[in-house]
This record gives C-alpha cells, structure tokens and sequence, in this order.
C-alpha cells in the first residue's frame, strides 16, 4: 500500500510551455514572446529582471500558471475569457498539475527551475481582468520559482520533473 509520502512524490507526466509572458517596469503592459533564455540566480533575459540583470534573491524569478486554470478564473471571474498577458505570469503550461510539483525541480526546455510556493494574485487583476479577479484568482495564481540552471526556453517547450 502506497503511503501518503509516495502520493505525493512528483508525477513523471510531461507538460508544455504555452505561452512565455514577460514584462518591462512594473506598470508596463506584459507581453507575449516566443521564446527567451532563463538566467540562473535572476530571471528570464526579456522581462524586468533579466533586463536589470542583477542576482534576484526572491523566489519570484519565474512565475508559472496552468493554462487549465484559465477557464476557471474567468468563470469565477464572471468574464467570457482570461487573456493569459493580463494575469502577468511568465509561463503558462499545460499538461502537469503545478501544484502538485512544489519543492520539485522541473526542466522547462533547456532551463532547471525549483518550484518555490504558490503565487497569489495582487490588487492590479482587478485591473487587468475585472471586478471580482482578485478572489477568482486566489488558489488558481500559479506558482513562483527560482531558476538553478540557466537554459533557453520556447514556446511548445516540454515541461518535466526532474
């Protein structure tokens, strides 16, 4: 019989980068791209803290959402559809539970991240999304990570435990 350390060993399932969302200064519009090189220590070259170029001794180098979590928040959100550059997440994947992987090293393309912990939405959703984001979010935000190898990463890029 299994027990609940074994249940909760990371899966061997395969996900795939869907979309590779970065940012300039705090306030400025995110942005889709199709590809970017992670920087171990610091963040992906293309958004804000990549561009500043310094050590980021935040676990929010990357921040990763499911694409299966999309629905959800706009459902609860109670708007026809979530554009995945208004939610300001670095990665969206598809295919393997986040959640489920956090402390876990995951391969994302070229690059090795560590799933840190959950992160939770801020006050700009109500902005970006609409009235009533900011709750529909909670528990659907993703989560952050550091990156410990530096690596390029693309969209349609596999996502592994490993």
């Amino acid at each position: 019989m299994k027990t609940i350390r074994d249940l909760n060993a990371p899966p061997s399932i395969v996900g795939r980068v869907e979309a590779i969302i970065v940012r300039g200064k705090p306030r400025d519009p995110a942005r889709s791209i199709d590809a970017t090189e992670a920087l171990a220590g610091i963040g992906l070259a293309d958004d804000r803290l990549g561009q500043r170029g310094e050590a980021e001794l935040s676990t929010r180098q990357v921040t990763l959402i499911q694409a299966e979590h999309l629905p959800v928040i706009a459902q609860l959100a109670r708007v026809e559809a979530v554009d995945p550059i208004r939610l300001r997440r670095n990665l969206v994947v598809s295919g393997i539970n986040l959640l489920a992987l956090r402390n876990a090293r995951v391969r994302v393309g070229g690059a090795l991240l560590e799933i840190v912990g959950p992160c939770a939405p801020c006050s700009r959703m109500e902005e970006e999304v609409g009235p009533g984001a900011y709750a529909a979010m909670r528990g659907h935000g993703g989560m952050t990570a550091r990156i410990l190898e530096s690596g390029a990463i693309g969209v349609g890029d596999e996502v592994r435990v490993a």
